[in-house]
């Protein structure tokens, strides 16, 4: 069976199993009454519908995602199908698919009870779909009521053919829906001139982005980035100016997002917002977090981002400002994000960066709990940090403004929770923190302050205890190099069996040394 043609959104919410359960069982049940109605709606009385029609698209967001579970809960089923068929179940099998049926036929009732204008492609869609399903359950009955293994051996191909049918059928239907919906929604943030109703359409329009990747093409193909940034253009609308921007940056973790951004001038209408000092902090802060997104190192599309480099003092400025005068840990990590992605994007950055004082700004911020107050903010500082660096004039900003002093807690970083993103967090903390003492360490007065302050200790535990650097490769290599650095500058800050170990030899040779260490508790 061929993977199904679904959404990335059928994902959904990660939360625990039976919380998952809890959710479900209403669907399941609704599907069983549903099966014995055979799958007739209760009608709406006339003097009903305009109420019905007054409230539907307030509660689109609702909706969709009744819709997301149910069209969850069938991919779910057909995978359990194809499982059970291999194994030639075919009892399990028929009572799966007179399920899936009833699913089918509900999530269509359904999702007609509130959309209003659906598409004679996608009648015919339902069609289909609902034609081949009570198929492919007329061929799973005719199996449970023959025990001939050759007559069953030979309608298994058959079966095959009409469940791969089936999950297509589905997925183009859900493709359908959601391209639908999506653009009901962005013809009411166009069309509609309620304050109210452009807010509902852009929140549910969010709730959409949310789901993966998948949708957020969808929105990017249906015009959303063009929608949005005309709202963001529009004095009338600036109170919802931070939304219809946190909207933007997921929309823009595609790359369909980033070419619309980039026809309809995005770059230039963020600089202006960013630089407009009567902008909410609010909003300042979430147009940061789309300059972080379209900049993100691990994006592979951002070549094409000619406008950004245009516009790149006055943006960097701008985040330098926002990061100087943030109020809290969150407008913090969102400024400090845009700029470390920024040195990554282009070398030049660096430099502005060191005109504009950042490095002091930076530490400065560092000493206050309240602003870089978790292990991801003091990664965008830490990052900011390496890649300023490789400056020759970053040394001495960092001696004067006690940066060393920070780079050598920073090797002291520990997760407080043990969640797995925050432990992933501290080891780049501890990885860049080491890089850049390496980097820095070639002028003679940051080596100097990294040995008093006694660095070097430090770089050889994490070298040689593993729970110190939470068995991360990464984080190895790069106080093996440090050490290597400093050793250089100050040769008798190390025993003999370090140097031996940890300086003298190749990297590599030291490196493999270090990952089969047994750690000592004594």
């Amino acid at each position: 069976l061929p993977a199904l043609s679904l959404p990335s959104s059928m994902h959904l919410i990660q939360m625990d199993s039976v919380q998952r359960w809890m959710e479900d069982l209403k669907l399941m049940t609704d599907c069983e009454c549903m099966c014995i109605l055979q799958s007739k709606p209760i009608s709406v009385e006339k003097d009903e519908q305009n109420e019905v029609i007054l409230s539907s698209q307030y509660r689109t967001c609702d909706n969709l995602q009744l819709l997301l579970k149910r069209a969850w809960i069938i991919s779910t089923e057909l995978t359990r199908i194809a499982q059970k068929l291999e194994k030639n179940r075919w009892q399990r099998v028929h009572s799966m698919t007179v399920r899936v049926n009833c699913h089918v036929r509900s999530m269509i009732n359904e999702y007609n009870t509130f959309t209003r204008n659906s598409s004679e492609e996608m009648h015919q869609f339902e069609k289909l779909l609902i034609d081949k399903c009570s198929e492919f359950t007329a061929f799973t009955e005719r199996c449970i009521q023959t025990e001939d293994e050759q007559i069953l051996k030979s309608m298994k191909s058959s079966i095959n053919e009409t469940l791969t049918n089936v999950a297509q059928y589905f997925g183009q239907l859900i493709e359908l829906v959601l391209t639908h919906e999506a653009q009901n929604l962005l013809r009411q943030i166009e069309l509609s001139d309620s304050m109210y109703i452009t807010e509902s359409a852009i929140s549910s329009l969010f709730s959409l982005t949310q789901e993966g990747s998948h949708l957020c093409r969808i929105i990017a193909k249906e015009g959303g980035v063009v929608a949005l940034f005309k709202i963001c253009r529009q004095d009338c609308f600036r109170c919802l100016y931070p939304q219809t921007l946190r909207t933007l940056a997921s929309i823009c973790c595609v790359e369909e997002g980033m070419h619309q951004l980039e026809k309809v001038d995005g770059i230039l209408c963020l600089a202006d917002i960013l630089t407009d000092n009567s902008h909410s902090e609010a909003t300042h802060a979430e147009a940061a977090a789309v300059i972080a997104q379209i900049t993100s190192p691990h994006l592979t599309f951002t070549q094409h981002l000619s406008s950004f480099l245009e516009n790149m003092e006055e943006i960097v400025t701008a985040l330098v400002k926002l990061c100087q005068e943030a109020s809290s840990g969150e407008v913090f990590l969102l400024a400090s994000a845009a700029l470390a992605n920024i040195t990554f994007f282009d070398t030049m950055a660096c430099e502005i960066l060191l005109q504009l004082n950042a490095m002091k700004i930076l530490l400065a911020a560092c000493s206050d709990k309240h602003i870089v107050d978790t292990p991801y903010s003091r990664d965008q500082v830490v990052t900011i940090l390496a890649n300023m660096s490789v400056l020759d004039q970053c040394a001495s900003e960092i001696i004067q403004g006690n940066g060393v002093q920070l780079l050598m807690e920073m090797l002291f970083e520990r997760s407080s929770s043990g969640n797995s993103a925050e432990v992933a967090a501290c080891e780049r903390v501890q990885q860049k923190s080491a890089v850049t003492l390496a980097r820095l360490s070639r002028d003679p007065d940051v080596a100097d302050a990294a040995v008093k302050l006694s660095c070097i200790p430090r770089l050889i535990k994490l070298c040689r205890s593993p729970t110190e650097r939470n068995n991360s490769d990464s984080v190895l290599v790069a106080c093996l190099v440090a050490l290597r650095r400093l050793a250089v500058m100050s040769p008798e800050g190390l025993e003999d069996s370090d140097f031996q170990q940890l300086v003298k030899p190749r990297l590599v040779d030291s490196f493999l040394l270090c990952t089969n260490m047994e750690e000592s508790f004594v």
